[in-house]
């Protein structure tokens, strides 16, 4: 048996991106997976849960693995039933921690074992075993980062009380408004990552009891890791020792910890990154311009947030003045704003080399627009009868929709051209 004390710092990690994902190499001697469980006090369930595990591993994984009991500092007889575990069985080794924390005892353990894939589950085993082999194959094979255990998917069976259900679904929709997270669910005691991850995120990871993997998979999804959701078979163990209320509050104040670190960009995620020679959008491939479609979708979403500005100010010109001179101020100045975001956010083009150029570009598509709005709207005064406001708002959103097209041909061609020498994302990965 191994006594450990808690890590007060994990061990540093270099500050570059994480290396091309590949499939996990099977070395002799060193187990490919290593399942973790944090126990505290759980003298009843600790031999028959480990057995279990132990044997299921043995039928159905087909690499070698590794069970290790975390304890929590318990003080019951569970570390005497870690200690026998740990002589009797090749397979399982056991960790004593001093002091309490399921965060804690997951970074501990993660950060010593040398099993390029790391897994942890609750003792009760309240998750049916045959999504273990699911959960883990993405991971081994290379195609995902973190994996999770989903008892809120469609195809998953859960059986559990109304209380649990509704604070499972209340705290998920709490991450989902407040984190933007799109994982379905955070809580779920079954959850796996890879090695190389771990070693470059757990130094972001402040947490050390149960709030840990909700803050890891927030960091690792905002850093663009892919996250594998398994839909598992639930059920609620009734001798649950979790105190609902004291854990809730703890977990709403790491939602508003980490978003306030999001926030004020205080989180070094670079060096969570993928490189993007992993991505596939990045390939070229004959007659597809390179980053045509993610160009493309920057640029509609540019574009409706700038109709919405655009529309918002006409309105509010047109309350003082006529509508062509309303049209063009709205069209000015968010057309402006219009540049700049395209400049940044579709095409990528940083600092400050250029930008007046690129803004006087801008304003001769914006002449472009003017044109076709302002002629538009001609067209419409020289139509008999008076037109009503909405009528002047639909031939005007016609007329911008029209112009889309060109717009963006301009913009991808002329103004923002890929081999204008301008220092973009993709010139600035190139580069490293």
């Amino acid at each position: 048996m191994r006594i450990d004390t808690p890590l007060g710092v994990p061990p540093e990690t270099p500050l570059q991106t994480l290396p091309v994902r590949g499939p996990v190499v099977a070395e002799r001697g060193r187990p490919v997976l290593d399942v973790v469980i944090p126990v505290y006090n759980e003298e009843a369930d600790l031999e028959r849960c480990v057995r279990r595990l132990h044997d299921h591993l043995a039928r159905t994984f087909p690499y070698a693995f590794r069970i290790t009991i975390a304890d929590n500092a318990s003080t019951d007889r569970t570390p005497e039933l870690a200690a026998h575990l740990d002589e009797t069985i090749e397979e399982v080794t056991a960790v004593r921690l001093e002091q309490k924390g399921r965060g804690r005892a997951l970074r501990t353990v993660w950060s010593l074992s040398e099993a390029p894939v790391l897994a942890y589950m609750d003792v009760d085993l309240s998750t049916d075993l045959k999504a273990l082999l699911p959960l883990v194959a993405p991971l081994i094979s290379g195609h995902s980062d973190l994996a999770i255990g989903s008892r809120l998917a469609r195809s998953s069976r859960v059986v559990r009380g109304p209380k649990r259900e509704f604070i499972s679904r209340a705290y998920n929709l709490i991450l989902r408004g407040s984190l933007a997270a799109r994982f379905s669910d955070a809580q779920c005691g079954f959850k796996a990552i890879r090695k190389d991850v771990a070693e470059r995120l757990l130094p972001l990871v402040e947490d050390t009891g149960w709030f840990f993997d909700t803050e890891m998979l927030v960091l690792a999804e905002r850093a663009g890791l892919r996250i594998h959701e398994v839909p598992v078979d639930w059920v609620d163990d009734p001798n649950s020792t979790v105190h609902i209320l004291r854990t809730a509050t703890e977990d709403l104040k790491g939602v508003w910890r980490v978003g306030r670190a999001l926030a004020t960009g205080a989180l070094p995620l670079d060096r969570v990154r993928r490189p993007f020679g992993d991505d596939p959008r990045d390939r070229e491939l004959s007659g597809v311009p390179k980053g045509l479609a993610r160009q493309l979708v920057g640029f509609c979403v540019v574009g409706a947030l700038s109709t919405l500005v655009y529309l918002l100010l006409y309105s509010l010109f047109r309350l003082g003045t006529g509508p062509q001179v309303a049209n063009a101020l709205a069209l000015l100045l968010s057309a402006l704003g219009n540049t700049a975001a395209n400049r940044r956010l579709t095409f990528g083009v940083r600092g400050r080399d250029r930008a007046v150029r690129h803004q006087a570009q801008g304003l001769v598509v914006f002449g472009i627009g003017l044109v076709l709005t302002s002629g538009s709207l001609a067209a419409l005064d020289a139509v008999p009868g008076t037109a009503s406001h909405g009528t002047e708002l639909a031939v005007l959103v016609a007329a911008n929709l029209a112009a889309t097209v060109l717009r963006f041909l301009l913009f991808r061609a002329w103004v923002f051209p890929s081999d204008s020498g301008a220092i973009t994302d993709d010139s600035r990965n190139d580069n490293r």
